[in-house]
């Protein structure tokens, strides 16, 4: 019986093994709901992928609800995510901070939510919604950063409380063309991130951003030529609020609507008003008015508004410039 079992066990071991060389070369692997593709869960794609790729490898997603809570692991880079239609191509989950684990009897905390986690670096999102439908029952994340060079064009993020959590700081990430929505602190964390044309959808009376970056971090988020909007019956938003000392957030070019608090920044905590970094630049629209802002926040001069570049803000560890 024993020799059975081990005969049994090896036999699958080596046609894992053999899958898994299958999808060891850069072509595109395909998934889909109905079938028609090589996989039916986006879970089962990632799994293939070679740790620490030396080529692109993407996994193109066709339209359809997926409900999975995804991690693209850390020996994992290199991978594309690309879904057939933005809008109709959707990865979803509800879990949320106040569910209780059985484990522990204890509440699963803001940082188990996600919907999706990349932990790899050179990862791309494109064409795709990641979102986290739980009920306005607490924090929620709908996507959880902590690789390096991260790319999102075109994508969609929705949620409520703390829908992107930007995990780790000195790492570098890039949205372009996204719509991202929520209530509190929706945007969050001690990264570095680029927000280039993305529209800013505000859901209740709160707070944008909550950014952390560390003292010896120059840059945390930039907003450039992005677009906020607001819900109906919301009046009271905040650019932001420092939720450690330090937070670097700036707006520039972007429209800001008349939902924006005149003061535009909230401290959080007193002494926060001695080290934030709150910064803006020529920025348009009935909230853009300066005259009534937070005496430690500024507005950029125009030659410093020029040293912001992605090509100066993404030199951390070494150059990296998005592929757009």
């Amino acid at each position: 019986m024993k020799r059975l079992i081990f005969i049994l066990s090896f036999i699958h071991l080596c046609t894992a093994v053999a899958v898994g060389k299958n999808y060891d070369n850069p072509d595109t692997l395909v998934v889909a709901r109905d079938g028609t593709g090589e996989f039916r869960n986006i879970s089962e794609a990632i799994e293939v992928c070679r740790a620490f790729m030396d080529y692109h490898k993407v996994i193109y997603i066709k339209k359809g609800t997926y409900k999975e809570k995804l991690i693209i692991p850390q020996w994992l880079t290199h991978i594309e995510l690309c879904g057939e239609d933005r809008d109709q191509t959707i990865i979803t989950w509800d879990d949320h901070a106040n569910i209780t684990l059985p484990s522990t009897g204890k509440g699963m905390g803001t940082f188990r939510t996600y919907t999706l986690k990349i932990q790899g670096s050179y990862i791309t999102l494109k064409n795709l919604t990641v979102e986290n439908n739980s009920a306005r029952l607490g924090q929620a994340v709908a996507l959880h950063t902590e690789g390096d060079c991260l790319t999102f064009l075109n994508c969609r993020f929705l949620g409520h409380q703390d829908t992107i959590y930007t995990g780790n700081a000195k790492t570098r990430l890039y949205f372009g063309n996204c719509y991202i929505e929520g209530t509190t602190d929706f945007i969050f964390g001690p990264s570095t991130a680029w927000f280039e044309q993305c529209d800013i959808f505000c859901k209740a009376n709160s707070y944008i951003t909550a950014a952390s970056t560390p003292q010896d971090v120059p840059f945390g988020y930039i907003f450039n030529q992005c677009r906020i909007t607001a819900d109906k019956g919301v009046d009271k938003v905040y650019l932001g609020r420092p939720w450690r000392n330090y937070g670097y957030t700036l707006f520039m070019h972007c429209e800001l609507p008349a939902q924006i608090r005149p003061e535009g920044w909230h401290h959080w905590r007193e002494e926060a008003k001695q080290t934030a970094r709150y910064l803006e630049y020529e920025n348009h629209g009935e909230g853009a008015a300066t005259n009534g802002r937070v005496t430690w926040s500024r507005q950029l001069t125009k030659k410093e508004a020029q040293a912001v570049t992605p090509e100066n803000v993404f030199i951390i560890n070494d150059t990296w410039i998005p592929n757009k």
